[in-house]
């Protein structure tokens, strides 16, 4: 499986899912660091891929959604952006109910 379709494959399964450099516990740089922290705070559980364990994904990530940076946020399968975009819809109060729309609508299907 070439490492676009295992993207296309994670985006997919999980309702939100967080490409960045490092972890959520371990990040490796503040933009990462500050995106993870706002969808922890939100309470839901959400996926997340270490682009600098996988060095396919992080050269194929960027051609994927047409987004050259880390990290990248999806919820739903579609691509919200990077640590500016979560930040702002974080202090909007946005992400939050995003992420438990995501969340509600994965437990509904399942």
């Amino acid at each position: 499986m070439s490492a676009l379709e295992r993207i296309k494959k994670q985006v997919e399964e999980n309702p939100i899912i967080l490409y960045m450099k490092g972890t959520p516990q371990l990040p490796q740089c503040g933009f990462s660091s500050r995106t993870a922290q706002a969808l922890q705070s939100c309470g839901v559980e959400f996926a997340f891929v270490n682009v600098l364990a996988d060095p396919e994904i992080f050269g194929d990530l960027p051609q994927f959604a047409n987004w050259p940076t880390f990290p990248q946020l999806y919820i739903n399968g579609e691509l919200i952006g990077g640590c500016d975009i979560t930040l702002e819809l974080h202090e909007r109060g946005e992400l939050q109910k995003m992420t438990q729309e995501a969340v509600s609508a994965k437990s509904v299907d399942a």
